[in-house]
């Protein structure tokens, strides 16, 4: 199955409290930190409620 790398691309500061949950869930706490999950659609939509913070890679 296909993976996704997934980078935090900017900080916590001034985020809802959704937001940092949803982070926090995915495994990233500080700028630069990257997981690896599987292409799944809970993690598609995790992604999609933090879009304008990280970037996303597929890998094979």
């Amino acid at each position: 199955m296909a993976q996704l790398r997934i980078t935090q691309k900017k900080g916590l500061i001034g985020l809802k409290q959704n937001q940092r949950d949803t982070l926090r869930s995915l495994g990233l706490k500080r700028i630069n930190d990257v997981v690896v999950k599987e292409d799944r659609p809970e993690f598609r939509g995790m992604v999609h409620t933090v879009r304008h913070l990280v970037t996303v890679e597929e890998v094979n």
